[in-house]
């Protein structure tokens, strides 16, 4: 089963604008287990809202975490948790760290030199070659207080993400188109290009590795002290 489009537009807009009750109303119509760590973000905002039937659907999103397994999903699974009241909240910092943003830092191609986190706001400032958006770095750019610097790490984890990908392709001749266009140099470029034959594949894959991307990036975080929180989430919780 793969989520309806329209449902999956509906959670990542409730997700943005820390609307609780939305992040419920649009579960109700997708398979959780395909977007798990977007849905626990909305749950951990519904929870501190007091949204109703919040406490139902995130105990589920942890059971399916916990199953699923990825990097970063245990993460996510505690946190639910501590936010459920079922264990201790982890004892890590809570930053509105854009889970996206810093995907592309640290899985990006390294031309950027990579980036760093606003530990006072969550901000993520990507780096490029002439510095940053105002042309220069911060006066304070090596305060360990201030600034968490993020390195990029590569693209291995998104070519996994590519294999993973080819092997829950049901249909063999697509399976196999995939398995070729992966093999060598332009790996990425190939598979996307033969992906778009099928845009129902397409799709599946976005949402996959959007999915991969954002429980790496709350893994990484966490190995550095910090829990990626909604600022909505914090907001109510505070």
């Amino acid at each position: 089963m793969n989520a309806p489009e329209e449902s999956l537009v509906q959670l990542r807009s409730a997700v943005a604008r820390g609307d609780g009750p939305g992040v419920v109303a649009a579960l109700a119509t997708m398979p959780l287990v395909e977007v798990a760590q977007l849905a626990g973000d909305g749950l951990l905002v519904a929870l501190a809202q007091g949204t109703e039937g919040a406490a139902s659907w995130a105990e589920a999103c942890a059971r399916v975490l916990e199953e699923r397994g990825w990097e970063g999903d245990d993460d996510l699974a505690r946190q639910l948790a501590g936010a459920l009241g079922r264990e201790p909240a982890p004892t890590l910092r809570a930053l509105p760290v854009d889970l996206e943003e810093l995907s592309w830092i640290l899985e990006g191609d390294g031309l950027s030199g990579g980036g760093r986190i606003d530990l006072r706001s969550g901000e993520v400032w990507p780096e490029t070659v002439e510095g940053y958006d105002e042309g220069e770095e911060p006066e304070d750019a090596g305060d360990p207080d201030h600034w968490l610097y993020v390195e990029c790490e590569g693209s291995h984890e998104g070519y996994r993400d590519m294999e993973a990908f080819v092997s829950m392709v049901d249909d063999p001749e697509r399976a196999d188109r995939l398995s070729i266009a992966i093999d060598g140099r332009g790996a990425f470029r190939r598979f996307k290009d033969v992906l778009a034959r099928w845009p129902e594949e397409q799709a599946r894959y976005f949402l996959f590795s959007e999915e991969r991307r954002r429980a790496r990036a709350r893994s990484w975080l966490v190995s550095a002290g910090i829990a990626a929180t909604p600022a909505a989430a914090l907001k109510s919780g505070g």
